[in-house]
């Protein structure tokens, strides 16, 4: 999937439901960081970080090696960047605030993993999660950006841990403990879309949907 300028509309961390917009051209110098940003992610998250060559994604949006440096100096500021804006926008708009709105945990998970099926069985391709297929390349090369990734993490987990609490306070879900049950959530779903990848089936999913929603009830 090449895309010169893309807008994040990613509704889902798994399936990349990104519409792609005719590029303007503009000096606007926020403009062209968020373009960069927004084809580093595509990039990095589809091709991998190690794969995808500086120059050529400066040749794709099209801005000048001097306007990349200025906001850029190395890659590594480049793909801290991706994981603090576009990778966690990916997060909370596929999973934090769907969950959030739901009536319950139980709900927002369910319609979570629907929409993502949904969407996956729709574009016929799994290409994982955003945040997953940056982990399992950068987790051990750099400690800045395992960290950087870990933070996302961390607010996903908090955030699922939140909503658990909130159902307990309505008497829901008495019998778990909301951050081991937060764990819990989160790492069934990673390992469901890896194992979605590998199969190029959404079946996994399916099926850890339904454990989910009796472990939630």
């Amino acid at each position: 999937m090449n895309v010169l300028f893309v807008k994040l509309g990613v509704d889902l961390c798994g399936g990349f439901a990104m519409n792609s917009v005719k590029r303007s051209r503009t000096n606007n110098p926020e403009v062209l960081k968020q373009r960069v940003v927004d084809a580093a992610f595509q990039a990095f998250t589809t091709k991998g970080f190690n794969a995808t060559g500086i120059q050529d994604l400066i040749r794709a949006v099209g801005v000048s090696g001097g306007a990349y440096s200025h906001h850029f100096p190395s890659k590594k500021d480049l793909a801290l960047a991706v994981i603090a804006t576009a990778i966690k926008d990916a997060v909370d708009k596929s999973w934090v605030n769907p969950v959030m709105a739901a009536d319950s945990t139980k709900q927002g998970v369910t319609v979570v993993f629907r929409k993502i099926i949904e969407s996956l069985d729709r574009a016929g391709t799994i290409s994982g999660c955003p945040l997953n297929n940056l982990v399992l390349e950068l987790s051990t090369q750099d400690s800045d950006l395992r960290a950087a990734l870990n933070t996302v993490f961390s607010h996903w987990h908090r955030e699922l841990a939140k909503k658990i609490q909130h159902d307990q306070t309505r008497g829901m879900l008495k019998h778990l403990r909301a951050d081991e049950a937060a764990t819990f959530i989160i790492a069934t779903y990673s390992g469901a879309m890896a194992m979605a990848k590998a199969s190029r089936s959404t079946s996994p999913l399916r099926i850890c949907s339904k454990q989910l929603t009796s472990y939630l009830s």
